[in-house]
């Protein structure tokens, strides 16, 4: 099942559970989508092997073979995802993830009531196909990591008090608490009821805004996979600058046109026009420009895990190795090993008594180096945590490891403000 070369690739199967029959296959290869589809004979094969499982009461989850790891998850009796992966250092976390944002993708878009009770297969083909950009770009090479981490990707405006009070008081002018200003797929700002919103949402609507293609306003159609699952809301989104988008979640009311140029959105928002500038360049960088970074920091990851926000970056520095997609990747890695290995997921939470003693021995920091056999080669990866914020940084080959600690416990100090 693996493929040839360096570049792995991914393929993705959703199957009617009850029947064996695909709803749709996507792939990617190399981060990039693909056409290559897999065979029938296959698709049968794997689906059937897990329907024998589950008839003989076992449940089967993943399985590796030499070059592709495979996940199974089946979601309500009713839908059954499978992905197989050959990329270099797919863990079966990430994989399980990603099956999870998928299901909540198709629940957005189409309602879980469509696919938990399925009255006609060729209709509901037809509906998720409006899920497939989204869903596309959890398989390709993302410059957000929410899906992983499932918190919100975020930045840090430099003005971030002035278009919070500007969105607070355009949102009562808009007659809903749910609004929030996102750049490139990542919220700058946002009200308090936005922020409430539950997983898988919270992620995923700002995801679905970056994914879309650029348009002045959308009036779009969506249920929340947790908070309400059959009853749809309006997304609607305005752009205020390119990549810079203004996104309401609402019921029938406002209409589209209230929100127009000449209502809402020019009183509102063109006062802000320099500040809204600002927030360009954060789709890439997440801080704002001169915030003080180490020079030998290539990236990081800043999370917090009581409030399921995060802040990412490959490119708080001028052209360096490894190449920023590069970079994603080895935070993905990275991230998936000491979620996995060090970190327990529900760090950050409040603990049990009896959990004291287990909670003395999970470290609290830990890191990987690569290319030590030559010094002044490779890169230094490090991770942190304390309290409920963990830090991962990628470091260049100059960092010395005897620092790593001293410098993420720094550079954690520093960021521990912004979020």
């Amino acid at each position: 099942m693996g493929e040839e070369g360096t570049e792995g690739t991914v393929h993705l199967l959703c199957l009617a559970a009850s029947s064996g029959v695909p709803l749709f296959c996507r792939s990617s290869r190399g981060g990039a989508p693909a056409r290559q589809q897999l065979p029938f004979s296959v698709i049968g094969s794997l689906n059937g092997v897990h329907m024998f499982g589950q008839n003989l009461e076992v449940q089967l989850s993943s399985a590796k073979t030499e070059d592709t790891t495979v996940v199974w998850k089946s979601f309500h009796d009713s839908i059954t995802l499978i992905v197989l992966s050959s990329e270099e250092g797919t863990s079966e976390l990430r994989l399980e993830r990603l099956l999870q944002m998928v299901f909540g993708a198709m629940v957005l878009l189409v309602g879980l009531e469509e696919l938990t009770n399925i009255r006609n297969v060729e209709r509901l083909k037809k509906e998720l196909r409006a899920s497939y950009r989204l869903i596309d770009s959890f398989l390709g090479d993302s410059e957000l990591i929410g899906d992983l981490t499932q918190c919100v990707d975020c930045v840090v405006p430099p003005e971030g008090s002035l278009l919070q009070e500007a969105l607070s008081g355009f949102a009562e002018a808009a007659g809903t608490a749910f609004v929030s200003l996102v750049v490139s797929g990542r919220v700058v700002a946002a009200t308090e009821s936005w922020w409430r919103l539950g997983m898988p949402e919270a992620v995923l609507l700002p995801w679905l805004v970056g994914s879309l293609p650029p348009q002045a306003a959308r009036d779009y159609p969506v249920y929340l996979p947790h908070g309400s699952p059959t009853v749809p809301h309006r997304l609607l989104t305005l752009t205020l600058l390119p990549d810079l988008e203004l996104c309401l979640l609402c019921g029938p009311r406002p209409p589209l046109s209230q929100l127009g140029p000449l209502q809402l959105l020019e009183r509102w928002w063109q006062p802000l026009l320099d500040p809204l500038r600002a927030c360009l360049p954060l789709g890439s960088r997440a801080l704002p420009a001169g915030f003080p970074l180490h020079t030998d920091i290539l990236g990081l990851l800043l999370l917090h895990l009581e409030l399921k926000r995060c802040l990412f970056t490959v490119e708080p520095s001028g052209d360096q190795e490894p190449s920023s997609e590069q970079r994603r990747r080895l935070f993905r890695s990275f991230y998936t090993l000491v979620t996995a290995t060090h970190f327990p997921p529900e760090a950050g939470q409040p603990e049990k008594a009896e959990e004291v003693v287990h909670r003395a021995q999970v470290p609290r920091a830990c890191y990987l180096v690569s290319g030590a056999e030559e010094p002044g080669t490779g890169w230094r990866l490090v991770a942190l945590q304390l309290g409920p914020r963990q830090l991962l940084l990628l470091l260049s080959a100059q960092s010395p490891t005897h620092g790593l600690r001293g410098l993420a416990t720094h550079t954690l100090h520093a960021l521990t403000p912004l979020l």
